[in-house]
């Protein structure tokens, strides 16, 4: 491919091992294991594999929102699944998440133990059995459904759009970076619309369609995500950041950001988590 000739697509295509970038050796275009290996099973009711990636985060910090309710039945074990290294093409992981992407919960409270991905539905999942973070009024549930579909659709292009074409990508190329830009700017705009007149998405109660939207886009305005944060002038999104800070600041997601965390400085790192003590 030349900036002249530009890019032709083959009559069919076939996978180039040797893309580039920095995710390009655990991408493939086929599912299933690579290798034989057992997950782990701690003494909690609730079993997690994943990494503190915006997606692991929202389960994490829903779970730790649970037990700062009192819910003591939502204990659980968090287990690091290092996706540089292919932990996500285990048997064991395949089998708790045929798409082999983090986080995956298994509840061994129920017999057989239930299996739940994608971190949505892990969310919805968690809200119902433990009735919490979910409005029992229709139109607010409907509300906070469409919120937290909006997130499941809209992160993407955050993420695997914009982010790895500005961030990961072995080559910067204008078109790209330039189209999902835009989307994202658009989306903060959805964001700071909506919340210059709620205090959180659904309204004045928190629920886990802010639990799904932080990691991400609260990630992106204060933490400075994918180092953009000046470029997509993040900032002027008002009502987004004073959002995010507020969510920030919560005990249960200032511990829930910590858990299978494996960079950045130690103290805030916390490779597995088995009780509230790991994270004292």
């Amino acid at each position: 491919m030349t900036d002249s000739d530009g890019y032709t697509p083959p009559k069919v295509w076939t996978w180039n091992t040797e893309s580039g970038g920095r995710f390009a050796s655990i991408n493939r275009p086929i599912a299933g294991p690579t290798h034989d290996k057992d997950l782990p099973v701690g003494d909690n009711p609730l079993q997690l594999y994943s990494l503190a990636t915006p997606n692991g985060v929202k389960v994490t910090v829903m779970l730790e929102e649970l037990l700062a309710l009192g819910k003591t039945e939502a204990d659980y074990d968090a287990y690091f699944i290092n996706i540089l290294e292919g932990d996500q093409f285990s048997s064991g992981f395949v089998a708790a998440n045929p798409n082999s992407k983090i986080p995956a919960l298994v509840d061994h409270s129920t017999s057989p133990p239930t299996r739940v991905f994608e971190s949505g539905a892990i969310l919805f999942y968690l809200a119902e059995k433990f009735d919490a973070f979910l409005p029992s009024d229709p139109a607010s549930r409907a509300e906070c459904m469409s919120w937290l579909f909006w997130q499941m659709g809209s992160a993407p292009f955050l993420g695997g759009g914009f982010g790895h074409f500005y961030a990961y990508a072995p080559e910067k190329l204008e078109y790209p970076i330039d189209r999902f830009a835009m989307e994202v700017k658009r989306q903060l705009d959805v964001l700071d619309r909506n919340l210059s007149e709620r205090r959180f998405l659904v309204g004045d109660d928190y629920t886990i369609a802010d639990m799904a939207t932080y990691p991400w886009y609260g990630g992106l305005v204060l933490a400075n995500l994918y180092e953009a944060a000046e470029f997509l002038d993040v900032k002027s999104y008002e009502n987004v950041v004073r959002w995010a800070s507020e969510i920030g600041e919560r005990p249960a997601v200032k511990r829930g950001r910590r858990v299978n965390k494996i960079w950045g400085p130690e103290d805030e790192q916390v490779h597995e988590r088995h009780s509230a003590k790991d994270l004292d």
